[in-house]
């Protein structure tokens, strides 16, 4: 890995999975992504903190994207400009199903991608929630444009911690952070991929 990231193994029953703590905004997101699509991996995923914008639970819980609304600008080095980056379909069907045993929820949705957090004012998070978004974070769109002009496996989470911090003890990330729920997210999306790869 470059000079700012750290790969961590840990062992499940179907075999390693490397983890890349904090890489947080879509141009230092898809650096690592490069990397590790330069180092053979075949599927990237990507757990995100983020903002609530259409109510779907109490945080936490988790949203599979399946589009993401490009207010960045890494994107555009990835694919022309567009409004939207898609999940492939083909993922969604493999992994369609795989998250009903958690203890927190996971839900399909759409999530605004932004770099700068001095975008989400009340404007802009109305025409988000017009929009149909259910999320705000800072990597996805960059991510799955990478995946499609590289041919790569990538699934965006994001892990809606908060409600844009407007009530009290807001940023409430569950045991460990979250890390613990959101390994066992990136666990059963890596299985059903490893199994659809046979």
């Amino acid at each position: 890995m470059c000079a700012y990231s750290e790969l961590w193994v840990t062992a499940r029953p179907f075999g390693e999975l490397g983890v890349v703590p904090c890489a947080v905004g879509a141009p230092y997101a898809v650096l690592v992504a490069e990397e590790l699509h330069a180092s053979g991996c075949d599927l990237l995923v990507s757990v995100t903190s983020a903002g609530q914008i259409l109510e779907l639970a109490t945080p936490p819980y988790f949203v599979l994207i399946t589009r993401a609304w490009r207010d960045e600008g890494t994107s555009l080095h990835y694919q022309p400009a567009s409004e939207w980056s898609e999940l492939r379909a083909d993922l969604a069907s493999t992994i369609d199903g795989a998250f009903a045993d958690l203890d927190e929820p996971v839900f399909t949705g759409q999530s605004w991608t932004t770099d700068a957090p001095l975008r989400e004012t009340p404007s802009a998070i109305e025409r988000a929630r017009s929009n149909g978004v259910h999320a705000v974070e800072m990597e996805a769109a960059a991510l799955y444009a990478f995946a499609k002009a590289r041919v790569r496996s990538a699934v965006c989470i994001a892990h809606v911690t908060n409600q844009m911090g407007r009530v009290e003890g807001d940023f409430e990330k569950g045991a460990a952070d979250g890390a613990e729920e959101s390994l066992k997210v990136i666990s059963l999306i890596a299985c059903r991929w490893r199994a659809e790869c046979r």
